[in-house]
């Protein structure tokens, strides 16, 4: 995974790399490009019945969202589901650790992609203190054991971290502050990251020691360049799943058929909703 960095997550030999932008034009090209090819394997995974589990895990504002956004952009919600569960209830806390997680696992030719994921106990769980350190012990040795049983099973499981320098993140994170769009992704919870910055760091090294595996290894990307980190993630993703091309039948378009004696009931009889395109445009008389 290369020595960390003082500033961060992100290796020293990442910071030549990331200063190398790449232009908007490439991006957009190859962004489409893996996007079509997304496709297609989601047409694989309906057509096999494959099952395919996709791990985001990362500092926050570390570029996981807008990574997922990029994914699930083209691909059918009914094949392609976010998995981003909220606290657990009251009821929740009593169960089993993975058992909410167990009900958003894929059936037979979905994909899930867990935006954070029952790796919430080896980070935010253990800095905040919202688990003992028996429940984190304990976590650390069944998380390996459970992943094996759904690889048994069939299901493919993906592991990314993202990884983001601590000048970076907080870079973003005033960039949410004053940002009315995105001021909700702020939470005290984020602020507190960035006072705990070496807890998370020390709880995410000891994390990787017991659940980086051989069958279920985690795959770092480096994301203080958001742009970079979707190309390099989604194309991982899809070089590291062997699936193919599905054909499809031709679909014909039928002709329009002759119309018969329907009319359409008089326009007045239906609730528009008011034009308020026109309202932008303006005046046409008046060369609006």
């Amino acid at each position: 995974m290369g020595k960390a960095s003082s500033n961060g997550d992100a290796p020293d030999d990442a910071v030549t790399k990331i200063n190398r932008k790449i232009p908007n034009g490439i991006y957009n090209a190859e962004l489409f490009r893996l996007q079509t090819e997304l496709v297609k394997l989601q047409e694989w995974v309906k057509a096999t019945g494959a099952r395919v589990v996709v791990i985001f895990e990362g500092r926050d504002a570390a570029g996981k969202g807008g990574t997922i956004k990029r994914i699930t952009e083209y691909l059918s919600p009914r094949v392609a589901r976010i998995a981003a569960l909220p606290a657990p209830t009251e009821r929740e806390r009593g169960q089993w650790y993975y058992q909410r997680y167990i009900e958003h696992l894929p059936a037979r030719g979905e994909i899930v992609l867990f935006d954070r994921s029952w790796y919430n106990r080896a980070g935010v769980e253990l800095v905040m203190g919202f688990c003992t350190p028996q429940e984190h012990t304990r976590f650390l040795r069944q998380t390996p054991i459970f992943e094996q049983m759904l690889i048994d099973d069939g299901i493919i499981v993906r592991k990314y971290w993202f990884s983001v320098s601590d000048d970076e993140q907080l870079r973003r994170f005033k960039s949410r502050r004053n940002d009315p769009l995105r001021r909700w992704k702020l939470s005290p919870m984020d602020l507190e990251s960035v006072y705990r910055w070496e807890e998370y760091s020390r709880a995410k090294d000891q994390m990787m020691v017991h659940t980086d595996t051989p069958a279920s290894p985690w795959f770092v990307v480096e994301s203080d360049s958001k742009k970079h980190a979707r190309l390099n993630m989604i194309a991982h993703l899809l070089g590291s799943i062997d699936y193919e091309e599905v054909e499809h039948p031709k679909v014909d378009l039928p002709k329009r058929p002759l119309l018969g004696n329907y009319h359409r009931p008089p326009r007045e009889l239906s609730t528009y909703v008011d034009d308020y395109v026109s309202t932008l445009l303006g005046d046409p008389e008046n060369g609006g």
